[in-house]
């Protein structure tokens, strides 16, 4: 796995939307989409707080991608995350055909952590991207951003 600056700094613009996400009452989950050309294209945060469960910004931008690039620009752009998509979100990634996904942190790293705070399980199971995506090109967990990434789901359930 190799994780540039470039990729850090959109990354840690994924934790901001997180932390975003979380002072507005939602879930702290956040993306950003990024062209070849490296300029945003589009970035979302979690707004599931209303009740549409639906509201993954990885969601958000796969729908904003598939009206917006071509099919070329989609294959050619990263989608940054501030954790793994869950199967909807990574459904919608494959059926869009956007390109390399990078997250800060893994399902399997937000599962060991909602076990160990006493958090009841998702109704839908986890699954790695490339389960639901076989060719995806995916990169992470990211070290560097587990903590920070930590204590925003800690402070959501605490």
């Amino acid at each position: 796995m190799t994780i540039s600056e470039t990729d850090l700094t959109h990354l840690r613009r994924c934790v901001e939307l997180a932390r975003e996400a979380l002072a507005d009452g939602d879930e702290p989950f956040g993306s950003v989409l990024v062209g070849s050309d490296g300029e945003v294209r589009f970035e979302d945060r979690n707004r599931v707080k209303g009740g549409d469960q639906t509201r993954h910004p990885e969601f958000e931008i796969a729908k904003w991608a598939a009206n917006h690039l071509t099919p070329a620009e989609r294959a050619a752009a990263t989608v940054y995350t501030s954790g793994e998509h869950c199967p909807m979100c990574s459904a919608a990634h494959g059926w869009v055909r956007l390109g390399r996904i990078v997250y800060a942190v893994s399902s399997a790293q937000l599962g060991e952590w909602l076990a160990e705070w006493g958090v009841p399980p998702s109704p839908v199971v986890s699954l790695p991207i490339t389960a639901v995506v076989p060719g995806a090109q995916v990169e992470g967990p990211v070290p560097e951003l587990g903590a920070e990434m930590k204590e925003l789901h800690r402070r959501r359930f605490g």
